[in-house]
């Protein structure tokens, strides 16, 4: 299972939020740089980067910080947060990033979806954070009627590379994965589900490695590596090891 560590970017700076409130952001990094070069530094195979006044705000505001990130380290990179047109789509990916998350853009414009999944196969990934069971987008201020299976299902058969799943009521809380309802979505679709939300140590990271059914791709980590609680060059040896049979 492939670990994430997660550059969120606000203002220019690396935070952390809770439950996707800006009001509680805390600033970590003030070079964002430089913290993607520490990870990478620990054995980092990919890093998650969301530009969050972006996903707000319905285009990209922080694209200096993530140009910097790119030209910083040589591991791939995806980035999500306000990316809701194709033009966007192609001028990320002509300036280097690996793969492209749609979030907002994957419930309102699902033509977009197929289209971009078709123009770049296997760099095209989508968001589905889910409160409640029910898809939030608009960096999850608004709430849809959508639920995250049936979104799912529908972005599977347009072709993206990966889903993202994050349970916001456990975003940055530090409380645990949603590791069943995670395991379960993957169980239903075919193409690779990547974990979010509420890690909070190793043993959480090895519980969605070692979920039943399909598995889980990957786990995105944020406040735990950046407080201390998960070490992760260790963490990065330990998810090679293989799943337990």
């Amino acid at each position: 299972m492939i670990l994430y560590p997660a550059i969120d970017l606000k203002e220019g700076a690396c935070v952390r939020l809770v439950q996707g409130e800006m009001s509680s952001a805390t600033r970590f990094n003030d070079d964002p740089a430089a913290q993607a070069r520490a990870f990478a530094a620990a054995g980092a195979r990919w890093l998650h980067i969301v530009d969050l006044d972006g996903a707000f705000g319905g285009r990209s505001v922080n694209g200096a910080a993530v140009e910097a990130i790119l030209g910083a380290v040589s591991i791939p990179c995806q980035l999500g947060g306000g990316i809701r047109d194709r033009a966007a789509i192609d001028g990320w990916i002509a300036r280097g990033v690996a793969r492209v998350i749609l979030g907002t853009a994957a419930l309102k414009d699902p033509a977009l979806v197929e289209a971009a999944a078709a123009a770049h196969p296997g760099r095209i990934a989508v968001a589905i954070d889910a409160r409640g069971g029910r898809v939030a987008v608009e960096g999850w201020a608004e709430q849809s009627a959508m639920t995250a299976l049936d979104l799912a299902r529908r972005c599977a058969a347009a072709g993206v590379a990966a889903l993202i799943y994050t349970d916001i009521e456990r975003d940055g809380r530090l409380g645990g994965p949603a590791v069943a309802a995670t395991a379960a979505l993957a169980d239903q679709v075919a193409v690779p589900v990547i974990a979010s939300g509420g890690v909070a140590s190793l043993a959480d990271l090895l519980a969605l490695r070692d979920a039943p059914g399909r598995g889980i791709a990957g786990a995105i980590c944020g406040r735990a590596l950046y407080d201390g609680r998960i070490d992760l060059a260790a963490a990065v040896v330990r998810l090679a090891e293989a799943r337990p049979c």
